[in-house]
């Protein structure tokens, strides 16, 4: 016996009370940027960029609810992220914003009523990833959503990150695991669709880690998609390099998150640490690097993170 989804209760989103709206979206400024690793990545992506080398951006759902889309898509368009990878939450969070402005329920609330999720327009996504799957069947699930608000009518669609990607031909990659976001409550949830365009976009991700040396591997904000799937990523496409001879190990990569990291960060921490189960720590800033590789640790809000390292980044080009 399995649940029958048939039951619910489904409403529409002009009955949900949200979090956060179209005034948290932040405009373009420069500010100052008088962090040194936040300067020294800036260097770092304006060499992988001249080189034609990998600039990935992998990122939570927090980071969209943040408001610094268009700090993220203006970088886009100049060049410097080559590839957007964030999970589930991230890409509805982009799609309530590009259609009604607003985003981020009332968990509190909502779970208490049975309501949580349970939002008829947002379950469109559902429908977008398996009309895309049944069509095209090679496409992945960050296409299908970046292509539906792009061509589609989201009022709000110059501040999605998958539109952009989309219209700028840059990788947009979602990595789900099934009952983990609100849309899977659905009825019209398919997990062997979403396996499946989710999987296409892992092996994207994994083909675009190909051409990571000399480049950069930036998380925002993800404990456990961003450093799982780098490193799964990562183990494959050395795989292959070795056998033809080659190394990918000379990279730089960059969290940015609140978690309190000693200076010695560059070191694992210790088994009988909590802090050794925060995963982009020994993952991202320790393993991965270290035999050429260059890891860098920044706390800090994203809202205030990423329009720093938008800041350093002109300085370096102006310089």
């Amino acid at each position: 016996m399995i649940f029958d989804r048939a039951k619910l209760k489904i409403k529409p989103l002009k009955e949900r009370s949200h979090d956060i709206n179209l005034d948290g979206i932040q405009r373009l400024e420069n500010k100052k940027c008088d962090n040194e690793a936040l300067r020294d990545v800036a260097l770092r992506i304006v060499g992988a960029m001249k080189k034609g080398k990998g600039i990935i951006l992998m990122m939570g759902a927090h980071t969209i609810r943040s408001g610094v889309q268009h700090y993220l898509i203006d970088l886009m368009e100049r060049g410097y992220i080559s590839c957007v990878a964030m999970n589930g939450g991230g890409m509805i969070h982009d799609f309530e914003f590009a259609l009604i402005g607003a985003t981020t329920e009332k968990v509190a609330r909502y779970v208490n009523e049975g309501q949580f999720g349970l939002w008829k327009e947002t379950g469109r996504i559902n429908d977008i990833i398996n009309q895309a799957f049944r069509n095209e069947n090679t496409i992945g699930m960050g296409d299908a959503i970046g292509k539906a608000i792009q061509e589609g009518e989201f009022p709000n669609k110059d501040i999605s990150l998958l539109a952009a990607c989309y219209r700028l031909n840059i990788p947009a990659t979602i990595h789900v695991g099934i009952g983990y976001d609100i849309i899977h409550e659905h009825p019209n949830f398919d997990g062997a669709v979403a396996g499946e365009t989710s999987y296409h976009d892992f092996l994207r991700f994994t083909k675009i880690m190909e051409n990571i040396e000399y480049g950069v591997i930036m998380n925002f904000g993800s404990a456990v998609m961003a450093p799982e799937v780098f490193l799964k990523a990562l183990s494959m496409v050395r795989n292959v390099a070795h056998q033809e001879g080659r190394f990918i190990k000379h990279f730089t990569t960059l969290v940015c998150d609140l978690h309190d990291l000693p200076n010695d960060f560059r070191k694992e921490p210790s088994k009988d640490s909590p802090a050794y189960y925060f995963r982009p720590w020994k993952t991202m800033l320790v393993r991965t690097v270290a035999d050429g590789g260059e890891s860098y640790y920044v706390k800090g809000r994203h809202s205030d993170t990423i329009p720093a390292l938008w800041s350093a980044i002109n300085d370096v080009e102006r310089n």
